[in-house]
């Protein structure tokens, strides 16, 4: 008996959603990867000192940098996009998990004909999840202004150039990873299940506020993660892909609660130490 063309198209649909997932991810690290327009590669910004803001003035040759200037707008476009794509790079494999969740919940909907028999509208979904981590990248670009100003990041190597920024900032993030409102956001992410239950809302316009509801709960879980770029430098490949993983596993392995709560005294201890050495 020949498969009803609806369910094909179903099917067809949730394949282009995994198709689409691994092609955006893959193009978001090649871009990354290759610099993300900043003029050198990310390679030459990579260094695997665990604080690099050590090595800062080896590694800039001795140049005089002069000071910075305030980016035009053409500037901001491009540190927002650099911080953009970076998000979807680290932040969409965690996500897929519930991106694939909606398709199929969407899809068993439809062969139920609970909803219209319209092919679902994950795509709505990811564009609301992105859309936040679009908002926290204008954030993120803001702060990096503010810290390469200040003279407490490099304009070249976009990466801690003070310790006490670098203690600072491992030490928030380490006290954040233990507190509640973290463990909140991250028990949100770690169950797509319960979270598409309890917000479920039909048509284009209800995936696109789920998205959007899913992506506040990723950022409420990981921005101090993400600060934590400042430290190793934001173009660091070898910080971007620790980072990535371990948010990877704090919302997909079952011990993942455990290694959150690890990696927060880590980092403490980490920020701590760094404010005892001598200058």
């Amino acid at each position: 008996m020949a498969e009803p063309t609806i369910e094909r198209l179903l099917r067809r649909d949730y394949l282009i959603t995994i198709s689409a997932l691994t092609v955006l991810i893959a193009l978001a690290w090649t871009y990354v990867a290759s610099g993300a327009g900043l003029g050198m590669s990310a390679w030459d910004m990579t260094t695997l000192a665990l604080f690099p803001h050590h090595n800062e003035h080896a590694a800039m040759g001795g140049m005089a940098m002069g000071a910075p200037q305030a980016w035009p707008p053409a500037t901001w476009a491009l540190m927002i996009a650099m911080w953009w794509v970076m998000m979807i790079a680290m932040m969409s494999p965690s996500a897929a998990p519930a991106i694939l969740l909606y398709a199929r919940v969407h899809r068993h909907s439809l062969a139920q004909g609970q909803i219209e028999a319209k092919l679902a509208p994950t795509g709505s979904f990811a564009a609301g999840y992105l859309l936040v981590w679009l908002a926290f990248s204008v954030s993120a670009a803001s702060l990096q202004w503010l810290l390469v100003q200040t003279g407490l990041v490099s304009q070249l190597m976009l990466g801690s150039q003070n310790r006490w920024l670098s203690g600072a900032l491992l030490i928030a993030a380490g006290l954040y990873q233990l507190s509640p409102l973290k463990g909140l956001c991250l028990e949100h992410c770690r169950s797509p299940t319960k979270f598409l239950t309890d917000n479920w809302r039909p048509g284009a316009g209800g995936a696109a506020r789920l998205g959007i509801l899913h992506g506040a709960y990723c950022v409420g879980c990981c921005w101090t993660l993400m600060a934590l770029l400042f430290v190793g430098g934001v173009m660091n490949l070898f910080w971007i892909a620790a980072l990535a993983i371990l948010v990877l596993i704090e919302k997909v392995a079952p011990f993942g609660r455990v290694i959150a709560r690890a990696a927060g005294l880590a980092f403490v201890a980490g920020g701590v130490w760094l404010l005892m050495q001598n200058p």
